[in-house]
């Protein structure tokens, strides 16, 4: 999990060096070709079904949807708002989904952990800051990304159990990829831009793809209540790469508010385990 969140906080760094130079729909564009091509070829070698006509299935369709939503919110974050500020607030997605789960899947969840997530909410705004004299409007993509990647999780607990990760990650992809060639279009854009660094692009699509994997060998290799903490991790790999490449400096309140988030969402995590074990015991 930990080798995952790094390939994939390098990944964000990369998104956001390539928006220097390319529109984020041309970004985007790139990410999803390039995963579409790895996941195709990996579900070929695993002779996985690619026919599979539950790929249709309604809570697919709002998967994708869901998933495009979150990337486009993504791109658009990493290059307009820190590096820093964007992992702190997208980290908070398994505290939405957690919300989610009791509204449309009747989940029951205790005091505990509802104070908990207005706690992890707490930090979001902390981060935001939404009152601010200097609000920047544009940390709102980074919200999108943040309340869209956590319908993606949560429409992802509703997907066929005995579809591979691999097949699904394609099915995606190749979903997504014909909106974003859309979203080139409707900004007047060329698919491909005249000039592509191949140097930051390739190790873009190849880490993203890798910490996708990573992420899925870790959660079956061990309990997700285990490994998931470890996720919050990418906070800190990005705060890092933050400072270091592209010289921010956080402030005390978004250093508090993503250690409420980690805190948090670790809690919650803890909590579900605990309520899990209890009808065991």
């Amino acid at each position: 999990m930990i080798a995952s969140m790094s390939a994939f906080s390098v990944a964000d760094a990369l998104v956001k060096v390539s928006t220097f130079s390319m529109a984020p729909s041309q970004v985007m564009v790139l990410l999803m070709g390039g995963g579409m091509i790895i996941f195709t070829l990996l579900a070929i070698l695993k002779g996985e079904n690619l026919a599979d006509r539950r790929a249709f299935k309604p809570i697919l369709l709002l998967r994708y949807v869901s998933e495009v939503a979150g990337m486009i919110g993504m791109v658009m974050a990493l290059a307009t708002v820190p590096i820093s500020s964007v992992g702190a607030i997208t980290q908070a997605s398994p505290l939405l989904a957690t919300v989610g789960a009791v509204l449309f899947l009747n989940e029951k969840v205790g005091w505990r952990r509802w104070v908990s997530i207005v706690v992890g909410f707490i930090g979001v705004l902390l981060i935001v800051q939404p009152g601010a004299i200097a609000f920047d409007l544009s940390v709102l993509w980074a919200v999108l990304a943040l309340v869209a990647l956590s319908a993606r999780d949560l429409t992802t607990r509703l997907a066929p159990k005995d579809m591979p990760s691999v097949s699904l990650a394609t099915f995606t992809t190749a979903a997504a990829l014909p909106l974003t060639i859309a979203w080139v279009y409707l900004n007047g854009e060329n698919v491909f831009p005249e000039t592509i660094n191949w140097i930051v692009v390739m190790p873009m699509i190849l880490l993203g793809s890798l910490g996708y994997f990573l992420l899925i060998a870790s959660m079956r290799m061990a309990e997700v209540s285990v490994v998931m903490p470890y996720r919050y991790s990418r906070i800190i790999f990005l705060l890092i790469l933050g400072v270091l490449v592209f010289g921010e400096k956080p402030n005390a309140l978004m250093l508090v508010g993503a250690v409420l988030i980690i805190l948090s969402g670790i809690y919650v995590m803890w909590r579900e385990k605990v309520i899990k074990q209890q009808p065991e015991a």
